[in-house]
């Protein structure tokens, strides 16, 4: 285990190294800078502009500055929307695995195909107008209240949980058509102990396994539902950095993003081996 982990982060180094050459090339091959404009600015202007945005302190000072200003939001708001995702997404496809071509299984294919087919901006607009505006359940916009929480993680859980239900069901199909499973129900155990304790633990290996990119990327923000939402994530402000030609944020938050990705895969490595011990990670078998 431990060999298989310092050759991951290894391997990880280099490829965060990789990626931060690829972005630091890209950023200075685009023409222009943060301040340019069709009237030049004074050496005097440039230096307020530095000096209000923070600009004119270490590279490592800005970027701490950035990370504990937007990372927070983000963070929260994908942890959520991965939980609620998970959480309905799990026991869906197992209710559509057990109920093949039912009408509990026909509902959720319909569900999971509108959720998959809309973008996140009609299912943030549409919960907006209903949620929102027509019934004032809930605050259509801002951050940082529980009950402004609810539309953007819903919005952004949409997709990862149509994913996460359809994934479900065609693992839990494979697992209960398996051998050791119709041996474990001949032997006369019962419907809730087979699934439980034979089916599951298998079924949901692919699933964590996938959850890692996921992860990744929905807990460093969406640009379209922050936005929506006006919520002060890395999202948008990532986009506003690449407009902006604010290089140390984008090389920043690149590298920060590379090397979120490579923890969420690792992690869900482990998690699999924890889950299952029958897996073992080891450096010949990677």
């Amino acid at each position: 285990m431990a060999k298989y982990i310092l050759k991951r982060l290894a391997t990880g180094i280099v490829t965060i190294f990789v990626i931060a050459t690829i972005t630091f090339v890209l950023c200075h091959s685009i023409p222009g800078g943060p301040f340019d404009r069709d009237k030049p600015l004074n050496e005097t202007t440039i230096a307020n502009l530095n000096a209000k945005y923070n600009l004119d302190a270490p590279i490592y000072e800005q970027y701490a500055d950035y990370i504990n200003r937007c990372f927070p939001a983000s963070a929260l708001l994908g942890t959520c929307a991965i939980i609620v995702a998970i959480v309905i997404g799990i026991p869906a496809g197992i209710i559509s695995a057990l109920k093949q071509n039912h009408w509990q299984d026909n509902l959720l294919k319909i569900m999971t195909t509108v959720l998959v087919s809309l973008p996140n901006f009609v299912i943030a607009a549409s919960l907006m107008y209903f949620l929102g505006y027509k019934l004032g359940w809930l605050p259509v916009s801002m951050w940082g209240t529980p009950e402004q929480m609810v539309m953007p993680t819903l919005a952004l859980a949409a997709y990862p949980l149509s994913f996460i239900t359809k994934m479900m069901k065609s693992s839990m199909l494979e697992v209960l058509n398996s051998d050791y499973v119709r041996t474990a129900k001949a032997k006369g155990c019962s419907g809730f102990l087979t699934i439980y304790k034979h089916a599951l633990r298998n079924a949901v290996l692919p699933i964590v396994t996938s959850l890692g990119p996921q992860f990744a990327g929905i807990i460093t923000g969406s640009l379209v539902v922050e936005k929506i939402f006006v919520i002060p994530g890395l999202g948008q402000e990532f986009t506003k950095s690449i407009f902006n030609r604010d290089y140390p944020m984008i090389m920043g938050l690149t590298v920060f993003y590379s090397i979120l990705l490579i923890v969420c895969v690792l992690a869900c490595d482990i998690i699999n081996s924890i889950i299952d011990p029958r897996i073992k990670i080891t450096e010949e078998g990677k």
